[in-house]
């Protein structure tokens, strides 16, 4: 292991990237006890997630470049002690507006703690450390997708929706331990930017000025695009298009997770004898031949073949192992100067494309694989383009 980032910070580091996928699989199969516990509406439980996932493009905007100024460390303690509250707050819940409300809360304190997280890799990883690095961070915070709906859905009749909420708590108080025990301050003060708004805006300015930066990026952003498209719309898909059951759809979903932990997995073994940015390129070809074959059996021969539609999503999903911590570390690596900023707007990026893909790849209904296998290659054209023009010039060794 690095000896800048040991095993011990990486996984409280990792757990704290981890709150965003737990705090939003978790409760889903609570929802409609919310809207009867509350007396509400559907639609109003399901403004829970919205403000979650607002607050998480907020917070992360909010923090990362003030702590370019202030450093890490402070601030990503109180972060985690907020989350930490705020989940304890949506467990005792009186109404719906206040859930609404904590909600909101919650996402902001995870959003920032999400940035930190990110910001704490690239104060002390470069190149292809960095990458390595955040793609270990992956392989562990990339558990969480896979196993918090069966979490949730464990919890849900022992303890009901409140009591997942209580185990979020825990979970952001065992992270308030985690910074408290294993995270110091990885930004000296010699590294800080003054503060104030001339400074926020000075940060800005260097971190959008910096095409490459642009670049990697927007292949992150994209990246995370095409994988969104998938989770919102491969329940549908797999159970109401393919024809398979619940726990059919579970086994594809592990399957799929596996493959992208995999390859995670697989870059972090190739580093240092194959750079981050061909993997990176590796990972979008990957990305393009999964959403191309997909696009073609789904869209243009209208095929609802189980396999020519599960294979291909294999591929493309399997294809963001390589992509990630690639584009993460690639693009952290151009801002060291500014890397909270750097890593603010990746994460807003990313979570505010994620809002709004979740509506598009349902918008033809639920029996139709269309939009998930239009949205899919559509992200990977996004993401080769946006490597091609925004870091050309770039070493083919980095």
């Amino acid at each position: 292991m690095n000896r800048a980032i040991p095993l011990k910070m990486l996984c409280v580091l990792a757990l704290i990237s981890a709150i965003a996928p737990l705090s939003i699989d978790m409760y889903l199969p609570g929802l409609p006890l919310m809207a009867d516990a509350l007396d509400t509406t559907a639609a109003s439980v399901q403004l829970t997630l919205t403000t979650f996932m607002a607050g998480l493009g907020i917070g992360q905007l909010i923090i990362g470049p003030i702590s370019d100024g202030l450093g890490r460390r402070r601030i990503l303690l109180a972060a985690t002690i907020v989350t930490a509250l705020s989940g304890a707050a949506c467990a005792v819940a009186p109404n719906i507006e206040f859930l609404i409300g904590a909600r909101l809360v919650q996402g902001l304190s995870g959003g920032a703690a999400i940035v930190l997280a990110r910001a704490c890799i690239a104060d002390r990883a470069r190149g292809d450390d960095a990458a390595k690095l955040f793609s270990i961070m992956m392989i562990i915070g990339g558990i969480a997708p896979v196993v918090a709906p069966l979490i949730g859905g464990a919890l849900l009749g022992p303890v009901g929706w409140r009591g997942i909420f209580w185990v979020l708590a825990v979970a952001g108080a065992v992270m308030v331990a985690g910074v408290v025990l294993l995270v110091p301050e990885t930004l000296p003060p010699e590294r800080r930017h003054g503060g104030g708004l001339k400074a926020l805006i000075s940060n800005l300015q260097y971190v959008v000025r910096n095409r490459h930066y642009l670049g990697y990026a927007l292949a992150f952003v994209f990246g995370f695009g095409a994988l969104f498209a998938y989770i919102s719309a491969s329940p549908f898909v797999v159970q109401n298009v393919l024809g398979l059951s619940p726990s059919q759809f579970s086994i594809v979903f592990a399957v799929n997770a596996t493959g992208m932990v995999t390859a995670a997995m697989i870059t972090t073994r190739l580093l240092g004898r194959v750079g981050a940015r061909t993997l990176l390129r590796f990972g979008v070809c990957l990305l393009l031949i999964g959403g191309a074959v997909l696009f073609c059996t789904s869209v243009v021969f209208s095929s609802t073949n189980t396999w020519l539609i599960l294979v291909p999503l294999f591929v493309a999903i399997s294809s963001i192992g390589f992509i990630m911590g690639n584009a993460t570390a690639l693009a952290q690596g151009e801002v060291t100067n500014a890397a909270g900023t750097g890593s603010a707007l990746m994460g807003a990026g990313q979570f505010g494309l994620a809002a709004l893909v979740s509506p598009l790849v349902g918008i033809a209904g639920e029996d139709t694989a269309v939009p998930m296998a239009i949205a899919i290659p559509t992200f990977g054209v996004l993401a080769a383009v946006a490597l091609v023009l925004l870091t050309r010039g770039k070493a083919v060794a980095s």
